[in-house]
Order: structure tokens, then sequence, then C-alpha cells
């Protein structure tokens, strides 16, 4: 099995990273890793929801994030997984819902760092797929520098070696997964501490990035860097990635081939009974900065809202974008 570049990556996302999302990121570049959104293990293992893990094989490289904390069902959802033929398996660290906290899983599971190692010891138990872990780099008032050595030390001793750092801790009472998003400062020199202290392990740092040189910058320091919702409002900023980053030469689709392939893809979709609201919802801000952005944005989010909508919106918008 090849080993995962993760130079660049894009942020397993709640309501955004689904497969038409991910379909339509590989288009513009082939060598970003991509993850699902998380999959809680109640989900596979309680609630058969087995479509759940569908992916387009053209997703590769792709990774499944997982949510949960009991050791036997991690290792039946790492089966799963690796069964369905994805890359990696991610364990979600580091969200603070409330939902989520209640299920007794994500970020407060940053206090209970040797239920982490447990979990993350019986999937690669499991299955041969390298297990990530995706984490804050604290939580609450416990997110001291000592804390964090502690919780990736103990984890690392249960197999895992790639550790996705969120450099902001998580207030667990008192902010939303919203606000924490935003609220609790950002601290990147800590991460690449972390890299500093930890040479062995590989550290991928996350949290405000929005640009390719930002990332270029993070890379001095640590061994890869993630993407988030920068990439939902402004896909195309991928464009460069494979040569920026990846130092891949190939072809840069333009924003028209861009678009043209998914138009195929979102027909054969439609054809399966998809709604196009579902896809296009995706690709508002591929003409971001372009001349006719705001009427093709305009025209998908009033158009394939509506029942029975066909591909004929998306050929009706892009006619605003290929006149411009």
């Amino acid at each position: 099995m090849n080993p995962i570049d993760h130079r660049l990556s894009i942020a397993p996302m709640m309501t955004h990273t689904d497969r038409h999302f991910r379909y339509f990121l590989r288009l513009i570049s082939r060598r970003v890793m991509l993850y699902t959104e998380m999959i809680t293990t109640g989900a596979l293992v309680h609630g058969r929801q087995y479509r759940r893990l569908e992916f387009d094989a053209a997703e590769h490289p792709l990774g499944v994030q997982l949510g949960g904390s009991d050791p036997a069902e991690l290792a039946v959802c790492a089966r799963l997984a690796e069964d369905a033929g994805y890359d990696e398996i991610n364990l979600n660290i580091g969200c603070p819902s409330d939902r989520v906290q209640t299920g007794q899983f994500g970020a407060c599971l940053m206090a209970e760092p040797q239920r982490v190692a447990d979990g993350v010891a019986a999937m690669t138990a499991a299955t041969a797929l390298p297990v990530t872990v995706k984490t804050r780099i604290g939580i609450d008032d416990r997110d001291s520098y000592q804390e964090l050595c502690r919780f990736i030390e103990t984890v690392a001793a249960g197999g895992c070696r790639t550790f996705i750092i969120h450099a902001r801790k998580a207030w667990l009472q008192g902010l939303s997964p919203r606000q924490n998003r935003d609220v609790p400062p950002l601290d990147y020199p800590r991460v690449h501490r972390l890299k500093a202290d930890y040479p062995h392990l590989e550290i991928i740092i996350n949290g405000g990035i929005n640009t390719l040189e930002e990332a270029r910058t993070h890379l001095e320091h640590v061994d890869g860097a993630m993407i988030g919702r920068a990439a939902c409002s402004n896909p195309y900023l991928l464009a460069q990635a494979d040569a920026a980053i990846f130092n891949d030469s190939r072809h840069t689709p333009t924003r028209c081939e861009v678009l043209d392939g998914f138009m195929h893809y979102a027909e054969d979709q439609l054809a399966s009974g998809i709604s196009l609201h579902q896809m296009t919802r995706h690709i508002l801000g591929l003409f971001q900065g372009q001349a006719g952005a705001r009427l093709f944005r305009r025209h998908l989010s009033e158009k394939a809202v509506k029942a029975h909508a066909s591909i004929e919106v998306l050929t009706e918008a892009a006619q605003y974008v290929n006149a411009a």
C-alpha cells in the first residue's frame, strides 16, 4: 500500500464534504487528499447505514472520518471502510457539539487519551488501512502544551503516527460548534512546536488556512496543511494545488472544464434519482471573482431547488459564465 501524501487535504465537514462535493473537488485537483463527513459508528453498526460509505472511484485518495469511542465498534467500522475501498480511516477527536459529547466522542475524548489509544489500537488490529486522528490543541482549561503532549504520546502508543491538529482549543460548554471554529484563538506555533518535538510523527495543521500560499508557509514547519471552509466558498483555489504543493505539472483544468465535467456527473446522478440541488449547492463558488459569477449563482440558487429541476438548469447557468 502506497503511503498517503498529506501535504494538502480538505477537512471533513458536516453538510459539506458529501460525495457530490468530493467528486466536484476531484475535478479541480487530482492530488489533494479528501475526507468524508463524519460518520458515527452507531450509524454503521446499529443503523446499518452502509450507503453512507458509498463513493465514486474517482474520489481517491479518500479517507473516511469516523466518530465513536467504543473500540469494538470502531474495529467493525474499520473493516467496513476497508471493504468499501477507502484509503485511510480518520478518528474525530475534534468536534465539540453537544450531540457528539452526549455520544461520548469528539473533542471531549481529549480528556481520555487512553480511551482514544484503545480505539486506535482496535482499528489498526482490524485493518491494514492507516488510522489517523484529528484533534484540537486542548479543551476548556485543559489546554497546556504538556497536556497536549500527553495526549499525543498516549495515542501514538496505540498505533497512530499521523495527527491532524486543529490549532484552536475547543470550549465544550458555552460556545456553539460554529463559534468554536472562530472564537478560540489560533495557535500555529504550538502545532509547529509539536512537529519539532515529535519528528517521527506526521503532523498536519488545520484551522484558518485560506490560501495555498498560507499552506506552503506551514509546510516549512509541519508535514501537511488542511484547508476547510475556504474550499467551500472558493473551490477553484485548489486548481493550482497540484503544481504548487505536489509538483505535478499536468494540465490545470479551467473553470469551464470543471463545470463541463460536473455536468456529465450531474446528468448521471439525476438519472439515479438524486435531486439537482443536492449537487449544485456545492458549485456556487466555482466562478468566484469572475465575470458572470453573480448571475451563475443566482440562477442555480433559484432554479435548482425546484422539484424535478433538470440538467437544463446547469446548462442555462453555464451560459452566464461561458459568455463572460
